[in-house]
């Protein structure tokens, strides 16, 4: 892969930093495009893949928006080809439709956005169609059925090729219901179908609906009944991204509902939850406290607090974080905060992204020197204690560094991304409208690339601006069909079928100029298919304190 050099306007910390963190990126990478492509993901002890979400090649979609912000141009370019010519949607697979929408629909999406700063030569119509954008709208479409309940909350499963297994749990997380709208919307807005933004909503406002009189909502619900399964309430693991979606939509399409939804849970999580700037997990009836631990998937927070503007909470919460993240050299997935400790059988860090996504959100906010400091420790930890042969190992056992042969996508998608960006100050990504593209389509001049970018939950970042550049378009369109429709009704005709108008530009994508003929990847392709994949979400009985993944707290009955 050949890499891009590196950018100006750097302290010497930070660009040295920022330069291990490329090396870093550039280590896993080749090696998952050596031993592990077309298989999902890298297993680094071993040296080769395997499938886990859906057999989509997914390391390569998760991580292609960040060869751009790397600067790699050349090898974003050559994984679009690959991408076309080998990912197939048409397959008897169980897919996550929570994964399968933040990380194939969200990576596809932003990879779309983005084709054109990375030199791919656009077709006609960009950004309202291109091939990237019609792959992500197949992939949505394959989730469409698990939509279809009498709640509108979907199923977390879904089979690709026949829709939803007749015997499928209704069980779902929360965050499998409200993880939605950033994606959906967006093809929403780029497509002009309402069906994404459509389903989405009804799923946010369906869990709206269903919180306690406190105000809280519980971690999994019976889609079909809208009952609560498991009533425990936190800002973590099986919630988390519901509540970050409602800020993120929020910002992304201006929609003060959406807010005020989030501002309303805010108070009550402040009311119930929190103890001493750390947040415990309590019954979503009576707010009493069921389990006093800390989950690294907690740690997306502080983050999320900045972007509503409560930095100075943020910052506390965060430095508790920290506290943690220094006694183990990484965070694991469960702390008992009274004790001090880690849990039973939760010791392990799969070298999850979300302190450091906090650390990079408050950095821009206030440049707390702290913040470098947990990104140094970051980078530091996972070398040394990661650090294999074939790539990063996630770390089984924090206490004594047992590894597992295992590399999430995400540690490319968001763990690099972040600390990237967080030594990075001049990316592109930070750029904060001094700096815009303005784009000529058959539809008008469209306004892109001049920041604000919102990331989902896999830090796929998304440019607001685009949703804006095919409405008049597309209300045009509209409007025109409805013109037609009286005209025909008045004629009674019946040798008239309307159709939908197509975009221009809906044929054939012109070839990609780099040449994929010497790429690792696709020489590989056809090898295997999975029958199914790991679920998102634990949907087995509830039948121990905690649920087999340690996402689910019950209450003794």
């Amino acid at each position: 892969a050949v890499r891009g050099p590196p950018g100006p306007g750097l302290s010497a910390p930070c660009l040295c930093r920022r330069e291990r963190v490329r090396a870093m990126f550039y280590h896993a990478y080749e090696h998952y495009l050596e031993s592990a492509f077309p298989y999902d993901e890298l297993r680094p002890l071993t040296c080769d893949g395997q499938d886990t979400w859906g057999s989509f090649s997914l390391t390569l979609i998760d991580a292609l928006d960040t060869l751009l912000i790397l600067g790699n141009v050349s090898e974003f370019q050559r994984v679009v080809n690959v991408l076309q010519e080998g990912v197939d949607f048409d397959i008897d697979v169980n897919a996550s439709v929570f994964e399968t929408n933040i990380r194939v629909v969200g990576g596809l999406l932003s990879a779309h956005l983005l084709s054109r700063k990375a030199g791919v030569e656009v077709e006609a119509g960009w950004p309202c169609s291109g091939p990237l954008l019609r792959m992500a709208e197949e992939a949505a479409r394959k989730l469409l059925p698990a939509f279809q309940t009498p709640t509108g909350m979907p199923y977390g499963t879904v089979n690709l090729l026949h829709g939803v297994n007749p015997g499928e749990t209704p069980v779902t997380c929360t965050a499998g219901i409200g993880t939605f709208i950033v994606e959906f919307a967006t093809l929403s807005h780029l497509t002009g179908d309402p069906v994404f933004e459509d389903v989405a909503r009804k799923a946010l406002k369906a869990l709206w609906k269903n919180r306690s009189d406190i105000g809280l909502v519980g971690n999994h619900i019976d889609v079909i009944t809208a009952k609560w399964v498991a009533q425990d309430a936190g800002i973590g693991a099986g919630v988390d991204s519901y509540f970050e979606y409602l800020v993120k939509g929020a910002i992304l399409l201006q929609d003060e509902e959406l807010m005020s939804m989030f501002l309303e849970y805010n108070k009550a999580i402040k009311n119930y939850t929190k103890f001493d700037d750390w947040y415990l997990w309590v019954q979503m009836y009576k707010g009493t406290v069921s389990m006093p631990v800390f989950q690294s998937l907690e740690a997306y927070w502080p983050g999320l607090q900045s972007l509503i503007g409560d930095v100075d909470n943020a910052m506390r919460t965060f430095l508790n974080y920290y506290t943690v993240w220094k006694q183990f050299g990484g965070l694991p997935e469960f702390y008992n905060i009274p004790q001090g400790y880690t849990v039973d059988k939760r010791e392990g860090y799969p070298l999850r992204p979300e302190l450091i996504e906090s650390a990079m959100y408050l950095y821009r906010a206030t440049r707390d020197p702290t913040l470098l400091e947990l990104g140094r420790d970051a980078v530091e930890s996972i070398e040394k204690i990661s650090k294999v042969d074939c790539g990063f190992a996630t770390i089984k056992d924090l206490r004594d560094h047992r590894l597992d042969n295992r590399m999430e996508s995400f540690f490319l998608a968001e763990t690099i991304k972040y600390l990237y960006l967080l030594f990075d100050p001049d990316n592109f990504i930070h750029n904060d409208g001094s700096d815009f593209d303005v784009v000529v389509t058959p539809y008008g001049e469209c306004v892109l690339d001049a920041g604000g970018y919102i990331f989902n939950t896999e830090a796929h970042p998304i440019d607001p601006a685009a949703l804006h550049c095919c409405r008049k378009h597309k209300q045009e369109q509209w409007e025109v069909q409805d013109l037609m429709r009286e005209f025909y009704s008045r004629k009674k005709s019946k040798k008239f079928t309307l159709k939908r108008i197509p975009d221009r530009g809906e044929g054939e994508n012109a070839k990609d100029p780099e040449d994929s003929s010497s790429d690792k990847a696709g020489e590989k392709r056809n090898s295997k298919k999975s029958s199914h994949s790991l679920l998102s979400c634990p949907s087995q009985s509830f039948n121990s304190k905690l649920a087999v993944l340690g996402q689910v707290f019950l209450e003794n009955t």
